[in-house]
C-alpha cells in the first residue's frame, strides 16, 4: 500500500485523480480513478492496441506470402505441364523418325539383296561364257593339230578351211563381246552393292542416333513425371490420408472397360521380347495413370476456401480454453457469403447446439465439411452442391462471441486441421 500511495503521489502531477459520477433517479454515486489506476488502464489499452497492430501485420504478411506462393506454384505447375507436353511431342516426332529410318533401312537391305542376286547371276553367266570359250579354244587347238598331222588332208581341204576359220573367228568375237559385257555388268553390280552397303550403314547409324535420342526423351519424361507425382503424394499425406488407398478408391470408380475382342495375330519374324525403351515407356504410362488418378482425387476433395471475400483468422485448430477446438474460425461481417469447398451432398442443414445454424456436406473419399454459426442457410438436406457454390451467410448464432464462420474438415469421421487442406490447395492449384 505504501508503494501504491507513493506511486499515486508521483503520478499526481501527470495524471490527476479523476471521478466518474453515476447518477440514478434516487441516488448519485461516483468512482474514484486514482493515478495508478489510470496508468494501468492506459497501459492495458496501449498493450491491446499494440497487439492488434502486430497481429494485423502478421496476417497481412502471411496473406502476401500465401499469394506469392500460390502464384509460384501455379507458374511451376504450368511450366511442368508445358515441359511434359513438349517432351511428349518430341518423343512422338522421334518415334516417327525412327519408324521412317527403319523403313529406309529395310529398303536399303532389299537393294543390297537385289544387287547381290544380280552379282551372283552375272558371275554365273561369266563362268558359262568362260566355259564356252575354253571349249572353242580346245576345238581350235584340236583342228590345228589335225591339220599339222595330215598334210594331204590339209591340201585337199584348202577350199573348206577359210570358211571354217571365219566361222570360228565369229564365234570367238561373240564370246569376247559377251565376256566384256558380263565384266562390265559385274563391275556395275559391285559398285551398286557397295553404294547400297554405305547407304545401309548410314541408315543404321541414323537409326541408332534416333533410338538413343528417344531413350533420352523417355528418361526426361520419366524424371519429369516422377517429380510431378511427389508433391501430390505429400499433399495427401499432409492431410492425414493414405495415398495408396486413395488411388485404389479412384481406380475402382474409374475402371470401365469394353470394345470388341479380336483374335491376336503373331508375327513369324522378329524378336517378341520387350525392349528397354518399351519397358520405360510402360513405366511412364503407369506413372501418368497415377498422376491422372491423383488429379481426379484432388477434384473430389474440399480444397477451396469457404470465405472468398476479406476475412481474418480469429482462432486456430487445437486446444482452446481447456477444450478441443475441432476447426478454424474465420471472422468477417454478418452476411458474408459462405461457399462450399468441394463437390458433395448436404447431409444436415439446421440448428445444432453449440454450432448454431449448421451445414454438413459429405464429400467423396471419406471427407466431410461443417459450416457453423451461420445467419442464413441457403441449401437443403439431400441437395448436391458444387465447389464454390454459395451455401449460406456468415452469422453469430450458437455459442459465439461475434460474427464468424466455424469451419471443420473431417476424414473418416475424425476432425483434422482445415489449414492442412488450405495449404495443400495452394501447392496444387
Amino acid at each position: 500500500m505504501r508503494i501504491i500511495h507513493s506511486l499515486n503521489a508521483v503520478l499526481e502531477r501527470r495524471l490527476p485523480e479523476q471521478r466518474l459520477f453515476l447518477k440514478s433517479d434516487k441516488a448519485t454515486r461516483f468512482l474514484r480513478l486514482r493515478p495508478f489506476t489510470q496508468l494501468l488502464g492506459l497501459g492495458g489499452i496501449a498493450l491491446v492496441f499494440g497487439w492488434s497492430i502486430i497481429a494485423s501485420s502478421i496476417l497481412v504478411v502471411d496473406a502476401v506470402n500465401t499469394g506469392s506462393t500460390r502464384n509460384e506454384a501455379r507458374l511451376a505447375q504450368g511450366a511442368l505441364e508445358a515441359r511434359l507436353t513438349d517432351l511428349s511431342a518430341e518423343r512422338d516426332r522421334r518415334a516417327a523418325e525412327a519408324v521412317a529410318a527403319q523403313d529406309r533401312f529395310a529398303m536399303a537391305l532389299d537393294q543390297v539383296s537385289h544387287m547381290q542376286s544380280m552379282l551372283l547371276e552375272s558371275e554365273a553367266r561369266r563362268r558359262e561364257l568362260e566355259t564356252g570359250l575354253a571349249a572353242v579354244q580346245a576345238s581350235l587347238t584340236q583342228a590345228v593339230k589335225n591339220q599339222q598331222d595330215s598334210p594331204a588332208l590339209a591340201n585337199a581341204g584348202d577350199q573348206a578351211n577359210p570358211a571354217r576359220t571365219a566361222e570360228l573367228q565369229a564365234a570367238l568375237d561373240i564370246l569376247a563381246g559377251e565376256l566384256d559385257q558380263a565384266a562390265g555388268q559385274r563391275a556395275g553390280a559391285l559398285r551398286e552393292a557397295e553404294d547400297a552397303r554405305r547407304l545401309a550403314d548410314a541408315v543404321t547409324l541414323e537409326r541408332d542416333q534416333i533410338v538413343a535420342r528417344n531413350d533420352e526423351i523417355l528418361s526426361q519424361l520419366e524424371d519429369a513425371v516422377s517429380v510431378s507425382i511427389k508433391p501430390l503424394d505429400d499433399m495427401f499425406r499432409s492431410v492425414g490420408m493414405n495415398p495408396d488407398e486413395i488411388l485404389r478408391t479412384v481406380r475402382r470408380g474409374y475402371a470401365g472397360q469394353g470394345g470388341p475382342l479380336n483374335p491376336i495375330s503373331y508375327s513369324s519374324s522378329g524378336n517378341a521380347e520387350i525392349t528397354q525403351g518399351e519397358a520405360k515407356a510402360n513405366e511412364i504410362l503407369i506413372t501418368l495413370d497415377q498422376v491422372n488418378r491423383y488429379r481426379i482425387a484432388v477434384e473430389k476433395m474440399p480444397l477451396a476456401m469457404p470465405v472468398q471475400s476479406s476475412f481474418r483468422y480469429s482462432s486456430t485448430f487445437g486446444r482452446r480454453w481447456g477444450r478441443m477446438h475441432e476447426g478454424i474460425d474465420l471472422a468477417a461481417p454478418v452476411g458474408t457469403a459462405i461457399h462450399a469447398t468441394g463437390d458433395g451432398v448436404v447431409t444436415f442443414a439446421g440448428w445444432q447446439r453449440g454450432y448454431g445454424n449448421l451445414i454438413k456436406i459429405k464429400h467423396e473419399l471419406g471427407t466431410e465439411t461443417r459450416y457453423g454459426h451461420l445467419s442464413k442457410i441457403r441449401v437443403k438436406v439431400g441437395q448436391k452442391v458444387s465447389r464454390g457454390s454459395r451455401i449460406g451467410d456468415m452469422g453469430n448464432t450458437g455459442r459465439s462471441t461475434g460474427p464468424h464462420l466455424h469451419y471443420e474438415v473431417r476424414v473418416n469421421g475424425r476432425a483434422v486441421d482445415p489449414m492442412s487442406f488450405i495449404k495443400a490447395a495452394q501447392n496444387v492449384f
